[in-house]
Parts: structure tokens; C-alpha cells; sequence
């Protein structure tokens, strides 16, 4: 387990406002990443009243998958390179909006691993609750440079 040196931006091919998750928390560098989002005014996809839609958290969820891979490139000497989310599998969300003001916790844990390819266990976690609030599996594509 170790802390990550890097920002999401170091470890995204994503421009501005598009990199959704603002920090790294931690990844053993083997089968884990955890990382954070707050909600609040300068959250893209906000509704200023209801706050971000529960459909969102797939794409915070494959951030965090982007994370890990960035991560792994990064300790091997190796470029960010892109990636693609080929499927979910049962995204189940608690609620159907994520309040602003909320600090959620998204963690991927690589389940499998082949060539380019790559399914993960995803979660979200939110203030003080002890289940997840979302959770799915995903399973990405990484080609070869």
C-alpha cells in the first residue's frame, strides 16, 4: 500500500472539466485503487438542486479503473495511454442523485487481468455510510501502443 504521487490529471488522457475524480487516495501498486470526488458547485453534470445523477458514478468508476492503469504505467517507466469501458455489469445505485456538499470515496479492484483487457470490482462510497452506494463491475480495454 502506498500513496499515490500523482493527480487524476497526471493520470487520465482527459482534458479539463472532463477528469471527474480530484484524488488519489491509494493503490498497492498490485490489484487496488482508491480515490476521492466532492461534490459541489464546480462538479460537471450538477443539478444545482438534486445534485449529480446516480448514472454518473460508472463514469467516476472508470476513472478510477483509468487511475490504476495510469498508475501502473507510470511505476513501470511507461506513457498514460487510453483506455475504453467496454461493458458494466450489475450497476446497482442506492439513490438515484449524489448530494452536493458529499465527499464519495470510488475504489476499483482489478479482478482480472488479460493482454489489453481487464475487468474490475467498482464501488462508491459515501459520508459516513457503511455500504456502498453504488457498486458494478467493469470490464475495459487498454490496446497496445
Amino acid at each position: 500500500m502506498s500513496a499515490a504521487p500523482h493527480s487524476p490529471a497526471d493520470l487520465l488522457p482527459h482534458a479539463a472539466p472532463m477528469i471527474l475524480l480530484e484524488r488519489v487516495l491509494d493503490w498497492n501498486g498490485a490489484d487496488w485503487v482508491v480515490a476521492e470526488v466532492d461534490i459541489g458547485p464546480h462538479t460537471p453534470f450538477l443539478d444545482r438542486e438534486r445534485g449529480v445523477p446516480a448514472h454518473v458514478g460508472l463514469e467516476w468508476m472508470a476513472q478510477c479503473c483509468g487511475l490504476f492503469a495510469g498508475l501502473d504505467a507510470r511505476a513501470g517507466g511507461g506513457p498514460v495511454r487510453v483506455g475504453y469501458l467496454l461493458g458494466t455489469r450489475r450497476y446497482r445505485a442506492r439513490r438515484l442523485w449524489f448530494g452536493v456538499g458529499e465527499r464519495l470515496r470510488v475504489e476499483a479492484r482489478l479482478l482480472l487481468r488479460d493482454g489489453g483487457m481487464a475487468v474490475f470490482d467498482c464501488t462508491i462510497g459515501g459520508d459516513g455510510e457503511d455500504e456502498p452506494v453504488a457498486a458494478a463491475q467493469l470490464t475495459l480495454y487498454q490496446p497496445e501502443a
